[in-house]
């Protein structure tokens, strides 16, 4: 079986032609995964892929198999993680949700059923943007142009299947103009306004609650040179909240990114605030994280407008499955203090 899922992998690879993704953030150096990180790497999916199966197992599991929508959802999910997924598959798939009167105010359970999915997201690069010690918060626009969007997370711990309470979510992307905030580089906008590094637009965190849930409201990310429009996940424990409302210090547990339909995309860069980006726009098919994610489920948000036109708002969710017994190395660009950000 291991044989025939490797098989399969390689020709999910060879019919993207792999070799011709973009391959890196504009700027970064890819280097070959030391030893460590590769046996670190499949010990995260060994570990993960028996915790799905001992699930199904469980008196809980059962129980909630044997509800309506939601077992169907559930099984959906399962034989999407037995059979791979693969870009194609996730690109070919329309996201845009068919409920109505959807909003922040929506009763989870219509947006994720009452069944928590166990849906494993890969571990992928945190970036070369990653800043330590953001502001928490759920309200992340700090006025910056661009189409407002609300972004539901469910957490669930793919050892137990239930939701990941107090949880804190790091959250963050470029704005609309293609620039990240808190970071000086030669390929991140204008590297001469040194001021960027104490910037926070576009970034925050926030803990989950006790359905393993956190909303972000923000704008809709643009793009750059290099990478497909997206936004990082990053998942930390036992840290410390800070008197200025920043978190220290902790454990990260998951590191992902999240995506959206190129219809969508689409849509949203053809409003004016996203107009005058002329960076090179690179789409989902071209993405190799975007490759990477959809190997194993369906990174792309489901959404709704929340009124006629994209220009109104957009309401997204999605249920991420992470490993909580895992501790991941991260590196940031920078961290913010009390009187800003320092490079590091």
């Amino acid at each position: 079986m291991v044989q025939l899922i490797k098989l399969f992998a390689a020709t999910v690879l060879a019919t993207l032609g792999f070799s011709e993704l973009v391959s890196s953030h504009p700027g970064e150096t890819h280097h070959a995964e030391s030893a460590e990180v590769q046996v670190q790497r499949q010990q995260y999916f060994a570990e993960s892929q028996r915790a799905l199966a001992a699930c199904a197992k469980t008196p809980h599991g059962r129980r909630l198999q044997e509800e309506g929508s939601a077992r169907r959802a559930a099984l959906v999910d399962k034989l999407r993680a037995d059979r791979k997924l693969s870009a194609a598959t996730v690109i070919a798939t329309n996201h845009k949700s068919s409920l109505i009167g959807v909003s922040p105010a929506t009763d989870p359970t219509v947006l994720f059923g009452s069944t928590p999915k166990c849906v494993l997201e890969p571990y992928v690069t945190e970036g070369p943007y990653y800043v330590r010690g953001e502001l928490i918060r759920t309200d992340i626009r700090e006025k910056q142009a661009g189409i407002d969007l609300y972004t539901e997370l469910q957490i669930i711990d793919v050892n137990t299947c239930l939701p990941v309470p107090n949880l804190y979510i790091d959250f963050w992307h470029c704005n609309s103009t293609g620039v990240y905030s808190g970071v000086n580089a030669a390929t991140n906008g204008n590297y001469a306004d040194k001021s960027n590094i104490n910037k926070t637009f576009n970034r925050g965190l926030a803990p989950t609650n006790a359905s393993g849930l956190v909303t972000f409201l923000t704008t809709f990310p643009g793009h750059y040179t290099g990478r497909t429009t997206h936004i990082h996940v990053l998942a930390n424990h036992d840290g410390k909240v800070l008197a200025n409302n920043t978190y220290s210090g902790g454990s990260v547990s998951h590191v992902g990114q999240i995506f959206f339909d190129q219809s969508l995309i689409t849509q949203v860069e053809q409003t004016s605030a996203y107009l005058p980006n002329k960076q090179t726009l690179t789409t989902n098919a071209r993405d190799s994280i975007f490759a990477q994610s959809a190997a194993t489920f369906d990174p792309v948000v489901n959404y709704v407008y929340l009124g006629n036109s994209v220009t109104d708002g957009i309401f997204s969710w999605i249920s991420i499955g992470i490993n909580a017994k895992l501790s991941r190395t991260v590196s940031a660009a920078a961290h913010l203090t009390a009187n800003g950000g320092v490079a590091n």
